[in-house]
């Protein structure tokens, strides 16, 4: 008989697996790891104002996140520097930001690992309700979203020539990663939840044959990673986070066999369907 807290764990890691996985395709198809990461950094930021200011530390990560994401679309439209370069300098500005910033609030006493590496066995039922409350509301704007962000993935000019303003596609889907990130950051840690949208979207694009079967695939095998990798750590008494990306790893290198090859064929559809990024 599995305990109340592992019970718990389970449904909310599946949870965020459940709508990382779609968002992680984008990530995948646009080539955003970074921009992952640079959010993900920021959510540190968003936990020092939280303790700071005495609000609510979700709130807090989102709100830094979708200003870190603002500040991107307005650098790159200013500044004269790589969109990489700009991550770079506003992930880890925003990381050393938050460090310095929680160095100086000697009075606060907090669990940095625990916001780094996340804490899923110490999820409670509100937390869960957050994550399926907030989670379903991403996955139904994703889908009221996903002819457009499609078709600027694809192809920018193509998008605007069609009329489906990929600019506000682009903002509105750079709202739901922060969203994600911070309904997640307690159940994976800001440092690994970038390998939740990465390695189960990286999966399902080898084993898909198209972009709507990609990202259902790619919310299952993030969910099995969940469930294996927190079974994983109550039998070797390994750390929940990292066990659940070992896990995705696990499945990911599984996708490189070579009967993992000819999946796709069996749905009678080419690999390549599922790569609209490489079709420019």
């Amino acid at each position: 008989m599995l305990d109340d807290f592992f019970l718990r764990a389970l449904i909310a890691g599946v949870g965020v697996a459940l709508v990382a996985g779609p968002l992680g395709c984008f990530v995948v198809w646009r080539r955003l790891a970074y921009f992952g990461d640079t959010l993900s950094h920021a959510a540190l930021l968003g936990v020092a104002l939280a303790f700071l200011m005495q609000v609510n530390i979700t709130l807090s990560v989102f709100t830094v996140s979708v200003m870190v994401s603002l500040a991107l679309l307005g650098l790159q439209r200013r500044a004269s520097l790589s969109s990489d370069a700009l991550l770079g300098l506003l992930a880890h500005s925003s990381l050393a930001l938050g460090l310095v910033a929680l160095a100086f609030m000697s009075w606060v006493r907090i669990d940095l690992m625990g916001f780094l590496f996340g804490d899923i066995l110490a999820v409670s039922k509100f937390d869960i309700l957050a994550v399926y409350v907030g989670g379903a509301a991403v996955l139904a704007v994703l889908v009221m979203i996903w002819t457009p962000l499609f078709a600027a993935t694809i192809s920018r000019e193509l998008a605007e020539a069609e009329g489906l303003r990929p600019d506000r596609a682009n903002l509105i889907f750079m709202i739901l990663l922060a969203t994600v990130i911070a309904i997640s950051m307690k159940i994976v840690g800001v440092l690994l939840i970038t390998a939740m949208l990465i390695i189960p979207a990286a999966t399902a694009r080898r084993l898909s044959g198209g972009p709507e079967q990609m990202a259902v695939i790619a919310a299952l095998v993030g969910a099995i990673a969940v469930v294996g990798g927190l079974f994983a750590s109550l039998e070797w008494d390994t750390p929940s986070g990292p066990s659940i990306v070992v896990a995705a790893l696990v499945l990911f290198l599984a996708s490189l066999s070579p009967f993992a090859e000819k999946l796709p064929k069996l749905f009678g559809r080419d690999r390549e369907g599922s790569r609209p990024g490489e079709a420019k």
